[in-house]
This record gives structure tokens, sequence and C-alpha cells, in this order.
């Protein structure tokens, strides 16, 4: 029983200490070649805004700003994101991805349905007419689309 008890013991330790880097698929990702992700969000919870800004820092943290072309859709009840008037806090995080040239995408036809005029979004924010487009149109120029 004790023998068995240390043999798990050992196994478990060198799983922890083998845990394995994510390998890169080629071509790895470069200044002249980026990885290019769209995202989308379409939730307006606290969760959902906090869950898609973290996932796009730490994307531009492990591949490095140059390595990577980065743009997040909002449309339906996600368009809040892109509101001046929703949080400063989210602004400021918005703000500070933007100067990363991570693209912020607002959906026009979203925009209409709810009345907001392209004033009241964040400086920076860019505009489409369908925010549902805009994503599919990505991904057949070769994006990859990630739902968090």
């Amino acid at each position: 029983m004790r023998l068995i008890r240390n043999f798990t013991l050992i196994l478990l330790s060198l799983c922890i200490l083998s845990s394995a880097e994510t390998e890169y698929a080629e071509p790895k990702p470069s200044f002249d070649n980026p990885r290019k992700i769209v995202f989308s969000i379409t939730e307006d919870t606290p969760h959902a805004i906090d869950h898609i800004l973290s996932v796009a820092s730490n994307v531009v943290k492990y591949y490095g700003v140059d390595n990577v072309q980065m743009k997040i859709v909002a449309y339906s009840k996600g368009i809040v994101l892109l509101l001046k008037s929703h949080s400063i806090d989210d602004a400021k995080r918005v703000d500070a991805l933007m100067q990363y040239e991570v693209e912020f995408i607002a959906c026009g036809n979203t925009m209409k349905t709810y009345e907001i005029q392209e004033s009241e979004l964040i400086e920076g924010s860019e505009v489409v007419t369908a925010g549902v487009v805009e994503l599919l149109e990505s991904v057949k120029k070769g994006w990859t689309y990630i739902k968090p």
C-alpha cells in the first residue's frame, strides 16, 4: 500500500515538473506573419466584459504586440463595452488595448436598434454595418474566430 502511495506521489511530481509550454504551429507568429484573431462580445454582464478584455490582454502578452493582430466585434448587448457612459475602468482597459493596436468594432445595426450615436462610443471605436458580417468576412480572410 505504501509503495503504491509513493509511486503515485512520484508520478504526480513528475507531471507537475514536466508541464509543457504551448508549441507554436507553423508558420510561427512573427511581425511578417502575425496571428490574426477576431473575438466577439454579445453580452453586457460584468463577467462577459471582464472576460473578453482579460482574454485579449493575455493573448497580446503571450504573442507580443508585433506578432498578433486582433479585433473585438461588439454587437447585441455587448455593444455596451464600447459606450463612453458604461464604465470608466472598462474604457481605460479598452483604451490600453487600443494602444496595442487592438481594433474595437461596433455593429451599426445594433447601434440603430438601441438608438446609439457614434459620438457615444469610446474614441477610436470603428463602426461597421453588421457585426456578424464583419466576423464572417474576417474568417474568410484567414482570421481565427474565438468566442470566449
